[in-house]
């Protein structure tokens, strides 16, 4: 019976540090983007929490000739402002499966904004899927998870 109890211990601490590991994975964070069609790396973004909403910006534009890049489609306030450093997502609210939603994903490059979701890759916690909706259509992209710098 010892012998039993100290197995099955070990085995619950094993099965509680995994637990752990995989509960602290999270969508906040640095992740690469990456446009869905063609595989280009296109950014470094980081997404964050504010008064409980989860937000997100441009920090880096990392794709090859395009790293000063202005928002030239853009209308109003953000015409030729510098996509480094612009607020891609507003406020998205967690629902009871995990995801976040929100009605403004914006899209620097087409100067468009879609109601969006975003959620963990249930295969790979290091991916982050950001779906951008508009009307019954949809777009999803796998974004990376940064690990360095």
């Amino acid at each position: 019976m010892k012998k039993s109890w100290k197995i099955n211990k070990y085995l619950l601490i094993i099965f509680l540090l995994i637990c752990q590991i995989s509960w602290s994975q999270s969508v906040f964070g640095k992740w690469k983007t990456v446009d869905d069609r063609n595989g280009i790396t296109k950014a470094i973004v980081e997404v964050y929490e504010e008064n409980g909403l989860l937000q997100a910006k441009v920090l880096k534009v990392v794709e090859e000739g395009k790293e000063n890049a202005l928002c030239i489609k853009c209308k109003g306030e953000l015409k030729n402002k510098p996509i480094n450093g612009m607020k891609i997502m507003d406020d998205f609210k967690k629902n009871s499966k995990g995801e976040y939603k929100g009605s403004r994903l914006f899209d620097p490059e087409q100067a468009m904004t879609f109601r969006g979701k975003v959620w963990l890759d249930p295969d790979d916690v290091n991916k982050l899927k950001v779906r951008g909706y508009l009307a019954f259509l949809y777009r999803t992209q796998t974004w990376h998870r940064v690990t360095e710098e």
